[in-house]
């Protein structure tokens, strides 16, 4: 097989193949094959049409349909192999030629990822915040515990953030047609929280018990996108929470401790472990960030534009504005792709079955499944590539963070290999079942 490869712009290229004759000889049998077990001709028996016959009845030129269009594929995979083009979504492909008997001539034109160079690691420099928790820090965690054990003490006056109020909803269009999804009666709520519709908390705020108040909410999906709707908040009760004393009475009810300096102790401890995983979650995040501002890629526009019309598939296109949105989402997304996807190549990462099974067992309790269900599920959708992309991908960060340098607020150096440690500190390998599933697939 001849190819050649013609580059259109920095991310379209044009592949030129030709394929001899000999070479399709599979593609033909198979397709003598297909179209023998799709007709019926008296004398012969179903699948067992001879080739000359199928020629005679049907011509020569559907065998070769069916042959061209088996051997497209192969050959352009093998093509994108050859001159190790790195395709983005389906190619428009064009026969230009077929000389029976000699050979097959095609194009295929493919957005491609396009050629950049990567900064040298050891030059990113990010900083994170300390680590080190505050007193105000462990006080909030204190009165979150504490919270927990409150009592809800009725009060005559107006609503404040954090007071728990009883509350109706009701909902109507502007010709006072009632909106059963907006509809709800004794419903409690933690004022402050941000937690019911938007404008909610503004609306109620200030509000007294049996006072009724009421704002606009524009929905931005469902059947009633875009059109303004009255809600209305009826106030049965303002409560506020009454919270259990600190004493040592209080440790040994909330927890498994003797004292409120011991319960104090260990809620320290927990602190400081929660904020250096935060620590290493934005180390990450940083570094991402500051990767891609080193690095100039040209975009895929086409690539891009099919992200964007994807993404409004629904319908639920609520302005310019959340278009912009999704646009530079996407394009931050592509180019984060682009960049640790050639990290990974360049640093030849890999993906071994014990950290694929640690990746199932992480992931399956955010859909509710099993590990082995969750598998099941990815396999039957064809995703298991794309999860095995995805470790590739973190490994690939992580391989940039090892050489970059990650400061805290006070200019101390971070460790990112313990941090490393913590954050994947993974359950043990899944069951025999979802690695034999994955290992099918893969």
């Amino acid at each position: 097989m001849k190819s050649d490869v013609e580059t259109l712009s920095p991310t379209r290229v044009k592949l030129t193949v030709e394929v001899p004759f000999d070479e399709m000889k599979p593609s033909l049998d198979a397709a003598y094959a297909r179209i023998a077990k799709q007709v019926s001709i008296p004398g012969f028996r179903k699948g067992k049409v001879p080739a000359r016959v199928i020629e005679q009845r049907f011509g020569r030129g559907a065998v070769l349909d069916e042959a061209v269009n088996d051997a497209i594929p192969k050959a352009y995979e093998e093509a994108l192999r050859t001159h190790e083009v790195v395709p983005l979504g389906r190619p428009e492909v064009e026969v230009t030629e077929i000389k029976d008997g000699e050979y097959l001539a095609f194009t295929a034109e493919v957005d491609v990822r396009p050629q950049f160079d990567l900064p040298d690691f050891a030059s990113l420099r990010v900083e994170v915040a300390n680590a080190e928790p505050q007193e105000e820090d462990i006080q909030t965690q204190v009165d979150n515990l504490r919270s927990r054990f409150a009592t809800l003490k009725e009060v005559d006056r107006a609503a404040a953030d954090g007071d728990v109020l009883l509350v109706d909803i009701s909902g109507c269009t502007a010709d006072d047609d009632p909106i059963e999804d907006l509809a709800g009666n004794a419903m409690s709520y933690e004022l402050g929280t941000d937690g019911m519709l938007p404008g909610f908390d503004d609306a109620v705020r200030g509000a007294v018990k049996d006072e009724v108040r009421q704002f606009i909410f524009t929905p931005e999906n469902g059947d009633w996108t875009g059109v303004p709707l009255t809600v209305s908040v009826v106030v049965q009760q303002v409560r506020e929470r009454e919270l259990p004393e600190l004493d040592d009475d209080f440790a040994q009810m909330a927890s498994e401790f003797d004292t409120v300096d011991e319960l104090r102790e260990d809620l320290t401890k927990r602190l400081v472990r929660l904020k250096r995983l935060e620590q290493g979650a934005e180390a990450r995040n940083k570094v991402l960030e500051v990767l891609l501002e080193r690095v100039d890629i040209p975009m895929p526009e086409s690539v891009i534009a099919d992200e964007v019309a994807s993404h409004f598939e629904d319908g639920h296109d609520s302005g310019d504005e959340h278009r912009v949105d999704v646009e530079l989402q996407a394009r931050a997304n592509l180019k984060s792709q682009f960049v640790l996807d050639k990290v990974a190549e360049t640093a030849e990462v890999s993906v071994g079955e014990s950290e694929l099974s640690a990746w199932l067992v992480q992931q399956a309790p955010r859909y509710g499944m099993a590990p082995d269900a969750f598998a099941q599920a990815l396999v039957e959708a064809g995703q298991v590539p794309m999860a095995i992309q995805d470790i590739r991908r973190a490994k690939a960060l992580a391989t940039v963070l090892e050489q970059a340098t990650v400061v805290d607020a006070d200019g101390n150096i971070v460790d990112l290999k313990a941090l490393d440690a913590e954050l994947n500190q993974l359950p043990e390998m899944a069951s025999m079942s979802t690695m034999e599933m994955v290992e099918d697939e893969s």
